[in-house]
């Protein structure tokens, strides 16, 4: 059963209205199918709008911040956040492992090189075996596009060992993914 989803994205909307839009629909959908969203902790871009949309369609948030980015990633501190719980964390590892504990599904949206990081990391432990967590990646107008060709790539050279284990599902949009947290809320 799918409580609580991960999502990675960026800190910066991107320049692509679509982004912020899939970012919004998520947020909503999260909040009427009863799913509580764990992020990052900031209220910039993608990752304040999915945060302010599943507050504002009432849900359930929680952010995790390590000390050193509250004053980049909370410009405006609490604003737009109100009912968040917010975790302040030391660091990043204990940030990500925090969100990694409270998670049952991990989603990404597009994001720079700490989205990029965070969701690699997740394909890894898969890999590896240390969890068979569900993992998604929003391909919004082919933002992931290189990442696929990446991973057909390695997986073609022989390096992706357990090839099944280490691809995301990717979609393109919001809705596919409350489409597919469905499949996994009656399992």
């Amino acid at each position: 059963m799918i409580r609580n989803i991960c999502v990675y994205c960026g800190s910066s909307s991107g320049d692509d209205p679509a982004f912020l839009a899939e970012a919004e629909a998520l947020g909503k959908g999260l909040a009427a199918a009863d799913i509580g969203l764990v992020y990052g902790g900031g209220d910039n871009g993608l990752m304040g709008m999915v945060a302010r949309s599943t507050l504002q369609a009432g849900g359930r948030v929680t952010g995790i911040i390590p000390e050193f980015l509250v004053q980049v990633e909370q410009a405006r501190g609490s604003v737009g956040l109100e009912g968040a719980e917010i975790i302040v964390v030391p660091d990043m590892h204990t940030r990500k492992h925090m969100m990694f504990d409270k998670a049952d599904a991990f989603v990404t949206l597009p994001g720079g090189i700490g989205t990029l990081e965070e969701i690699v990391e997740i394909m890894t432990w898969s890999q590896l075996k240390r969890h068979s967590k569900p993992m998604f990646v929003i391909d919004i107008n082919g933002f992931w596009e290189p990442m696929v060709k990446l991973l057909d790539h390695m997986e073609a050279s022989g390096f992706l060992h357990n090839p099944d284990a280490a691809r995301p599902t990717f979609v393109s949009n919001a809705a596919d993914i409350m489409a597919a947290m469905g499949s996994f809320q009656s399992a």
